[in-house]
């Protein structure tokens, strides 16, 4: 299908763009961690986090149409830059008041909320930059590339910031951070992609909103995979990213323990991708949601067993199957969405996905402390993948085929 894993880094463009990925990730796969042991740090609470991480998702939710429109008239390139200026200013003035001492919750909350706003700006220009970068067929390598660099780097990521977190404090991690958004807007200024062809008077932004969402509803696998999504992520997001940590902190795991967590899933996901290497993925949805059932598996685990050994290996297997639904779904979405539409897709896709985010994050807490931590993620699991499992039935999911052409998709 593809005759080597570095075919596309023959690319100028996309070498630039690769690169300047690689350096952002680098610092990203740090920050969840240290984020999260901050705030518990500050305020022991599990409602406390899930609110900084509400304030983060919720401005993301609300912006997101407004970003892919952005994105499809303004050039991605530009957009994508700009965000992470805005981002590093915003990491390094909480990693300041972190080192100082001078942090309380309402900066977290504050700093989160614009830096959910940066990202409804940025994710759909992301996920559209990538099939002008490179030729069609090259699109599962590139994808695969893609993921193999950030899953590398999220392996040693989670337990680099662990570890920051008991020796120095979280604020050197998110310091981190903040130097690579400010490299990554820096090495995408090569990138240069033809302006946007112009035909007649330019249509509004609502108009151009309009023919997204016609076009998303007229498209029955990928409505039906996002409303998946909407319940899957809120699971995830309130499930393992918020009372995950809180039953570390309070059991024997830890905080060294959940960084290990969190790099077992990260291996996964390294390993699958090495393996789609060599595995042409021809039926991407229909294997894509079963490897998003696994996700689930973590959250099983945590609620019936909670040692780090044994959610480790959960984490391993998950982190494999989420890797393929996420090569899975790109290939669905850069294969069938026009180039001229695509931004705008993923926004809609983002909306759909993200928008009971918050909802997660503010009522696990909650929950929780009404029928206990582990209950309440074990059963969170067990609908995680009754959820997946259920997106088969439809037939436009499970027999969505590639789309064998070689015909280049940059211009």
């Amino acid at each position: 299908m593809f005759t080597s894993a570095t075919a596309p880094l023959r690319e100028s463009r996309f070498r630039w763009y690769f690169s300047s990925r690689l350096v952002n990730l680098s610092g990203t796969t740090m920050a969840p961690v240290a984020l999260a042991f901050a705030v518990l740090h500050i305020s022991d609470s599990a409602g406390s986090l899930g609110l900084v991480l509400a304030a983060h998702s919720i401005p993301q939710v609300v912006f997101l149409l407004l970003g892919g429109v952005v994105a499809d008239r303004l050039g991605r390139t530009l957009v994508i830059q700009l965000s992470n200026v805005g981002a590093a200013v915003s990491q390094g003035l909480l990693a300041a008041l972190l080192l100082s001492g001078h942090a309380e919750l309402w900066h977290f909350v504050a700093l989160s909320a614009l830096n959910g706003t940066l990202s409804a700006m940025s994710l759909p220009a992301l996920a559209g930059i990538v099939p002008a970068l490179v030729a069609r067929d090259q699109l599962q390598p590139t994808n695969v590339l893609i993921s193999m660099s950030r899953n590398a780097l999220a392996i040693l990521g989670p337990t680099v910031a662990a570890g920051l977190v008991v020796t120095v404090g979280p604020g050197w991690a998110l310091a981190v951070d903040a130097v690579t958004w400010l490299a990554a807007a820096l090495l995408l200024i090569p990138v240069r992609l033809p302006a946007r062809a112009r035909t007649g008077t330019e249509p509004s932004m609502i108009r151009e909103l309009a023919d997204g969402w016609d076009f998303f509803r007229r498209t029955t696998w990928l409505w039906v995979v996002v409303l998946a999504f909407g319940v899957l992520n809120a699971i995830h997001a309130g499930g393992l990213l918020t009372l995950g940590p809180v039953l570390a902190n309070d059991t024997d795991i830890g905080a060294h323990g959940w960084g290990l967590i969190m790099s077992a899933e990260a291996v996964g996901l390294f390993a699958m991708t090495l393996l789609m290497l060599r595995i042409p993925l021809q039926r991407p949805l229909y294997w894509g949601m079963i490897g998003v059932a696994l996700f689930g598996v973590p959250m099983i685990v945590m609620g019936l067993h909670p040692q780090t050994a044994w959610v480790m290996v959960a984490a391993f297997v998950g982190g494999m199957g989420i890797e393929v639904f996420g090569l899975g779904w790109n290939l669905a979405m850069q294969e069938n969405v026009p180039d001229e539409m695509l931004s705008r897709a993923y926004s809609y896709d983002m909306l759909g996905s993200f928008v009971a985010i918050p909802i997660g994050q503010l009522t696990f807490g909650p929950l929780a402390s009404v029928f206990g931590t582990q209950d309440v993620l074990l059963v969170g699991g067990v609908v995680y993948l009754a959820v997946a499992l259920l997106t088969l039935l439809s037939r436009s999911v499970r027999d969505l085929p590639r789309v064998s052409t070689t015909s280049p998709r940059a211009p």
